[in-house]
Formats: C-alpha cells, sequence, structure tokens
C-alpha cells in the first residue's frame, strides 16, 4: 500500500509538471490574442513549438509511461485514483502512437496550410488552398488510420475532440436537423420578419464594456479568479480553476454581438471555475469534452441569454445605459430582436437555429473528405450547393464561403460537430434543471441564476472527465443525447416569437 501510495504521488507529480508546461502554453496564447506587438509572432511561434514539444515528450516519457503501467495494473487506488490513471493510461496509449517523424511532418503540412488558407483569405481564392488542402486531409487520414477505428475513419478524429463520438450517432442527430429543424425554419422565413434595427444603431463601447463585466458578475463569474479582455475572436482560457479568463468582441454598430459574446464565453469559464482544484494537472481537473464544454456557453447564452425571463429581470439596467436607443423598445421586442432568425453566410455570426445548418454542411464535407467520396477540388461548388440547398443563400465568393472558417486549415477535422452537440446537451440539461430545481424560470425572471450554477456544479463541473459524455448525460437526464429536446426548445421558443 505504501509503494503504490508513493507510485501514485510520484504520478502526481509529474502529472502537474507537465500541466504547468501546457499551461504556460495557454499563457502565451493568450498574450498573442490579446497583447502581443506585430512583430512579436514569429518568435511566439517559436516559444510555443519549444514548450510544445517538451510537454510531450514529457508525457510520452517511457519511464513515466512504466510508472503509469504499474499503478494500472495495481489495485490499491481508491476511485477517483483509480479512474485518473486508466484516463492517462489511455491518453498515453493514444500519445505514443504518434511517432516523432510523423509528429514534425504533421507540423510542417499544417503550418503550409495555415499560410496558404491566409494568402486564400486575402486574394479571395480557393485554388490557391487546394493542394495544401489535399495533402493536410491526407495526413489526417494517415493519422485516422493511426489511431484507429472500429467503423468509419473520422470516428477516429472525432474522438480526439469528444471521446466516444462516432459518426452513426453523429449521423442520426444531423438526420434530426435536416428533417425537423429545416422544415421548421422555412416555416419562420414565411412569417413577418422581426425588427432588430435598433441593434444597430450607436452603442459606445464603454458602456458596452461596463454592461458586459456586469453580466458576467451576475452570472456568477468569479473576478478574483479571473478577467476579461478584448480580442478579435472572443475565447477562454484557463491556467488553473482559479485562473480562468475570457476575452469579448465590441462592435459599436452590433450591440447583439457584445451581448452574446460575455454570456457566451461565461459559460465556458465558469466551467473551468467549477473544475476541481485539488486534481489540477490530472484528469479528473480537465474538462470531459468539447461538447460538454459546448453545452456550458450554449445553455447560457441561448437557454438563458435569449430567454425573455432572462431579459424581464435585467433589460432595465441596459435600457437605462442607452436610453437614446432603446427608451421606446419594451423589453419583449427586445427580446425578440435577441432571436431574430435569418439565414445568413457567416457560421459565427449566425442565429441559434441556421447555426446548425453551418455545422450540418461541414460534417458532412469533412466526413465525405476522410472517407474518400469528397475531393479537395471540387468543395467550393460543394461548399456553393449545400449553402444554397439549406440556408437558400447564394455564396457571392471564396471568403464568405468555403475560405470563411480557420479549423481545416489546422487540420482540426472532427471538431464542427461539438458546437451542434453542444446546443443540443444544453436543451437536454436545462429541462433536466428545470425539474430539479423548484420555480427555475421564476428565479430567472428575478435575476437568480444562482441556484442553476450550483446545479451545473453538482451536476457537470465537478466530475472533470470522470464519467464519458454519454454517461454523464445519461446520469443526469436518464438518457443519451436526444435531439427531441433541442427541437421542443426551439419549436416552444419560436413558434412564441413568429406567431407560428
Amino acid at each position: 500500500m505504501r509503494n503504490t501510495n508513493n507510485a501514485y504521488n510520484l504520478y502526481v507529480q509529474k502529472m502537474r509538471k507537465i500541466a504547468d508546461v501546457r499551461h504556460s502554453i495557454s499563457v502565451l496564447n493568450w498574450d498573442k490574442e490579446v497583447n502581443l506587438p506585430k512583430k512579436g509572432s514569429s518568435a511566439r511561434s517559436r516559444q510555443i513549438a519549444t514548450l510544445s514539444g517538451i510537454a510531450h515528450e514529457m508525457f510520452v516519457n517511457k519511464e513515466f509511461g512504466d510508472l503509469i503501467d504499474t499503478l494500472h495494473r495495481g489495485n490499491h487506488l481508491d476511485e477517483r485514483q483509480r479512474k485518473n490513471i486508466e484516463l492517462t493510461h489511455k491518453d498515453y496509449q493514444k500519445a505514443t502512437k504518434y511517432s516523432t517523424n510523423f509528429v514534425v511532418r504533421l507540423s510542417e503540412v499544417t503550418s503550409e496550410t495555415y499560410h496558404a488558407w491566409l494568402k486564400a483569405r486575402q486574394e479571395n481564392d480557393f485554388d490557391i488552398f487546394k493542394e495544401p488542402l489535399t495533402h493536410l486531409v491526407d495526413i489526417k487520414k494517415e493519422e485516422a488510420a493511426l489511431l484507429g477505428y472500429e467503423h468509419h475513419p473520422y470516428d477516429a478524429l472525432m474522438d480526439i475532440f469528444e471521446p466516444g463520438a462516432n459518426t452513426a450517432d453523429t449521423d442520426i442527430l444531423f438526420k434530426d436537423v435536416r428533417e425537423q429543424l429545416v422544415d421548421f425554419v422555412r416555416r419562420i422565413r414565411e412569417k413577418t420578419q422581426v425588427d432588430d434595427g435598433f441593434m444597430r444603431k450607436f452603442y459606445a463601447k464603454d458602456k458596452q464594456w461596463k454592461l458586459g463585466l456586469e453580466m458576467l458578475k451576475s452570472m456568477g463569474y468569479d473576478f478574483e479568479a479571473g478577467r476579461q479582455d478584448i480580442s478579435e475572436h472572443p475565447f477562454t482560457t484557463n491556467f488553473s480553476a482559479s485562473d480562468v479568463r475570457v476575452t469579448t468582441r465590441i462592435d459599436e454598430y452590433d450591440f447583439g454581438n457584445m451581448i452574446c459574446s460575455c454570456i457566451h464565453e461565461g459559460g465556458h469559464a465558469l466551467y473551468e471555475q467549477g473544475l476541481p482544484e485539488d486534481q489540477y494537472g490530472l484528469p479528473l481537473g480537465n474538462f470531459l469534452s468539447l461538447g460538454i464544454h459546448e453545452s456550458q456557453s450554449r445553455l447560457w447564452e441561448n437557454n438563458i441569454g435569449r430567454s425573455l425571463p432572462y431579459w424581464k429581470a435585467n433589460y432595465r439596467r441596459i435600457q437605462t445605459a442607452f436610453p437614446d436607443n432603446l427608451g421606446d423598445v419594451n423589453t419583449v421586442d427586445f427580446y425578440k430582436a435577441m432571436n431574430r432568425v435569418n439565414p445568413n453566410l457567416i457560421r459565427t455570426d449566425s442565429d441559434e437555429l441556421h447555426y446548425h445548418f453551418h455545422i450540418l454542411i461541414r460534417y458532412e464535407i469533412e466526413k465525405g473528405l476522410i472517407e474518400g467520396s469528397l475531393q479537395t477540388n471540387d468543395l467550393r461548388d460543394i461548399w456553393n450547393d449545400k449553402y444554397k440547398k439549406y440556408l437558400g443563400v447564394k455564396v457571392p465568393d471564396d471568403k464568405r464561403g468555403i475560405l470563411q472558417d480557420i479549423h481545416w486549415s489546422h487540420g482540426s477535422f472532427g471538431y464542427f460537430p461539438t458546437y451542434s452537440m453542444g446546443s443540443f446537451y444544453a436543451a437536454q440539461f436545462f429541462k433536466q434543471a428545470e425539474k430539479d430545481i423548484p420555480n427555475l424560470i421564476q428565479k430567472i425572471e428575478q435575476g437568480n441564476t444562482a441556484d442553476l450554477l450550483t446545479w451545473l456544479r453538482e451536476n457537470i463541473h465537478q466530475y472533470g472527465r470522470f464519467y464519458t459524455a454519454d454517461e454523464l448525460c445519461k446520469r443526469i437526464t436518464g438518457e443519451k443525447l436526444n435531439f427531441r429536446y433541442f427541437m421542443e426548445y426551439a419549436g416552444q421558443k419560436y413558434s412564441e416569437i413568429y406567431d407560428l
């Protein structure tokens, strides 16, 4: 027993050293997005690459692997210790499948593809991106084979971002999107559009900034364990549960942009601040998956932040800050403007319903590329045809079409589906929270979201990676992820807004 305890303590020490290096990388990445001077990008890339290599070498070290194996074969650990070792053993087995040669080649191809994407974006020409993207798709196929899969090569890539996810289950989710959500949105388009013109008047940056801070604080975000800054693309990063930082984006002629960014990133941050600090550096101190992480941001942004009860509690404060723009706008009209449904070209600017069409298109394309049924040479036409089919919009150029996302240039195939999964999980979790928390909606109308945060802490945040996403969903709601909950949420909400 004593030897086992000593071995586990040594494992914890090594894991926390690795975490220290990885979080140092996160600090450099945060600084790159928030503070980095223009001429510092080259040196910063080298610094991040150096530390990434060090962290990888520390983790795949054979001596460390032997320690993990020893603990994995033992039987004197408590439940949480066993789970940490089980998950680390799995992570180690996966990491050691990557040879140094493969890691170098993947890094080189990704770098080439990223710079080609930048140039293609600048010149608004997908042809510049075609060949490098082909090379990247080829090496991602190689990576899928290297990692191994049972049914479909895309499963191996999805598992990187959403452990346990597979195309069979994801196909069912997006089949529901095609068969249910597409027709529902088509009905909305036939109705009189809600007015959101007042959202695009001039809203001073400093006033928006102050309101954003107030919204984060009211959600329960701990400013003694985090901070907010401005960045081009809003994001959340953490260096520990006691240092979780968010950024927002402020457009003085698009008021909803800041509101949604703050609440969305606040949801991510609350998850990170709720992870158990005593498990720092260990699997149980890390978030479960990107889909579950996205469920937290989407639950706060959509189920709360775009709800009428939330604005009954919070609208007066915003109206008072901008009396010239909102003095004659009532709470219900503001709420409707926050939920305007209208197709557009850009995923990140989409409403919460059309958003899933954007993800569906990317999922179909990625799956086709990895399985070999689609070729990069045809992607522009495929993309444009799908946008016409699902959103009814004509793509005018490559920059607002096939080149709009950075994900493929980073090699992040398998990432996009987690965005939709997050919204679907959010609807299912929120439905259960309504059952478990007495008078939840009335509490939200009174400005009280503390009980909801406590529920999320107790049911999701505290467990880290202890459960799989499927296990966690079943534990909370009694069943695995089911699109029905999102469709019921959307159906009730938008039928009232658009008088369907």
